[in-house]
């Protein structure tokens, strides 16, 4: 079971919701960079479980530990190896899985695959847990970045259907994402917000849950980075973002909805600003032009699937029995992951561009 990425920045997360520790180790990354330990732990804080009445109950400090490739707070070139100890699982809130495999999850799945020993706790190595150390590593490139000048921010773009007021794609500045990240529940409309903290509730009361998405812009990147097809960074960001569980789609700049426009709406005209720098008067586009950045900013959105656990009895099967059966659900979800997601998507953001800026020398 590999759950390895990056070309340059090599990473390799481990460990399950209910093991002992979960972690990442890290390859690649360049020598000498300071690493904000408070920061990171404010980033990590913005992920963690038990924060508010719209996430599961289950406490987790999310504290890192580094136990190598970092020396007097700065990477030494040696592998990074960062570990975050869980302390609050209630593994035997899962016991019951072992037989019937909960609709929505990689239960079946995972047990047709990998055995009979695979351990469903918490979703085990399938669990949104596992996004913690997609984390740390996010948030070491995100400092990174914000040192050439470079920085990643998101919101929640709608719950059920409510939606925030989008990021101006043309004229979003880094001090408005950087804003974003100290709101506990990040969106832009306040109105919107509360609409969407009561669907949340309404959800979690009924005991179902939502979904949404969130919307992620990226400014300060110079022009040139990506390339075509495979290289481009539409791709990267796609293959990294759906590392993360329960994403069931992504789209870039107008994405969808730019069919249903013409060519002559859809382009994004050039001009020469009062600097001689080339921009666009639109951003359809979201920054990237056959895969490469044109220097606006990038803005992506990622959609986020309700989450599969909840209190309502289920359909499902008891694979020892071989018979169709029913299934209550027990334990502490989330009624909505997507508040928790937005860190999670700028991780993963801060990871790729990262990672391509090494490959490319800049």
């Amino acid at each position: 079971m590999e759950s390895s990425t990056g070309e340059n920045i090599k990473i390799s997360i481990f460990g399950g919701s209910h093991s002992p520790e979960i972690g990442v180790t890290v390859d690649g990354f360049p020598v000498g960079i300071e690493i904000d330990e408070a920061k990171l732990a404010e980033f990590m804080a913005r992920r963690a479980p038990g924060r508010d009445e719209f996430s599961t109950q289950r406490k987790e400090a999310d504290k890192v530990v580094f136990l190598s490739g970092i020396t007097d707070g700065k990477t030494d070139g040696s592998t990074i190896r960062a570990v975050i100890y869980n302390s609050n699982q209630r593994s035997k809130d899962y016991s019951e899985l072992n037989d019937k495999p909960r609709p929505g999850h990689a239960d079946y799945t995972a047990k047709m695959k990998y055995g009979e020993n695979y351990d469903v706790s918490g979703g085990g190595h399938f669990s949104g847990r596992l996004t913690a150390p997609l984390c740390i590593v996010g948030g070491i490139c995100m400092q990174w970045l914000e040192s050439k000048g470079i920085t990643v921010g998101a919101h929640i773009a709608s719950v059920h259907g409510i939606e925030d007021e989008k990021i101006d794609s043309v004229n979003v500045t880094a001090e408005e994402l950087t804003a974003l990240k100290s709101k506990p529940f990040a969106c832009i409309d306040g109105e919107a917000e509360e609409k969407m903290k009561a669907a949340i509730l309404s959800a979690r009361d009924d005991c179902d849950s939502v979904g949404g998405t969130v919307e992620c812009a990226v400014v300060g990147l110079p022009v040139g980075l990506g390339g075509p097809m495979f290289s481009g960074i539409e791709s990267k960001i796609s293959h990294t973002v759906f590392g993360i569980p329960a994403v069931k789609g992504i789209e870039f700049g107008a994405g969808f909805e730019s069919t249903l426009l013409f060519g002559s709406e859809n382009n994004d005209e050039f001009y020469f600003d009062g600097s001689g720098t080339v921009k666009t008067r639109t951003n359809n586009c979201g920054g990237i032009l056959g895969g490469i950045s044109n220097a606006m900013p990038l803005v992506f959105r990622v959609a986020f699937k309700p989450t599969p656990s909840i209190y309502k009895t289920q359909n499902t099967v008891s694979l020892k029995n071989r018979e169709n059966t029913t299934l209550n659900i027990v334990g502490r979800h989330d009624p909505c992951i997507v508040q928790r997601a937005v860190p999670v998507v700028e991780a993963a953001a801060a990871f790729t561009i990262a990672d391509m800026m090494i490959g490319e020398n800049r």
